[in-house]
């Protein structure tokens, strides 16, 4: 059976969607945290590899010490956030596909050969699962604030030490107060972006 969403639905989660930066005080619970990740977790990636580890930032210390790490035009939206999440990607995913993609037990063996080939595919469809991110958080609700002025390092060190975890993007999570909207930015059209062949 065809489905599709409403135009209310696709408003949410796209056509008014904006990025914000300044953010009102109500809270993000945690039962909200785990029901946006039970959301996005279901977005195909490569054997369902399912790469992204995300780190959520939420309370007034762990807040404190993100701030060493983000860049000056982003401290002031990140300390208002109610959450910033980390959202990384794990380069040795593969030592999982056993449990993720068990009618394949060599899927391993695809993307272990090479350290270059397992990062490539994990930064991608880690990438892919930040989209999922926050397409999911709008669906529940939240508003998004995605940026990548931060300290990529200093970040892996804080959040990803010890692990086969990198950092990718962060994303300031919460109920946006709209008097910190800009003027939207325009999109590029149709013809200017795609062909079909």
């Amino acid at each position: 059976m065809s489905r599709t969403l409403d135009g209310t639905s696709l408003d949410i989660i796209f056509r008014e969607a904006r990025t914000h930066n300044a953010w009102t005080d109500k809270p993000v619970s945690d039962d909200t945290l785990k029901a946006l990740y039970d959301l996005m977790k279901w977005g195909p990636t490569s054997a369902n590899c399912s790469p992204a580890r995300i780190v959520f930032v939420k309370s007034k210390e762990a807040k404190e010490k993100l701030a060493a790490v983000l860049s000056e035009g982003n401290l002031k939206k990140s300390m208002q956030a109610p959450v910033t999440a980390v959202i990384g990607y794990d380069v040795e995913f593969y030592e999982r596909l056993p449990e993720l993609f068990p009618h394949q037990p060599e899927a391993k063996t695809w993307f272990n050969w090479s350290k270059e080939w397992a990062e490539q595919t994990a930064f991608r469809n880690g990438s892919l699962q930040g989209a999922y991110f926050m397409i999911a958080a709008r669906s529940l609700g939240l508003d998004c604030g995605p940026m990548s002025g931060f300290d990529m390092k200093k970040a892996d060190e804080l959040y990803f030490a010890g692990t086969t975890v990198k950092s990718n993007f962060l994303c300031n999570l919460g109920y946006g107060d709209p008097a910190g909207l800009f003027a939207r930015s325009p999109r590029l059209p149709f013809d200017d972006a795609c062909k079909i062949v």
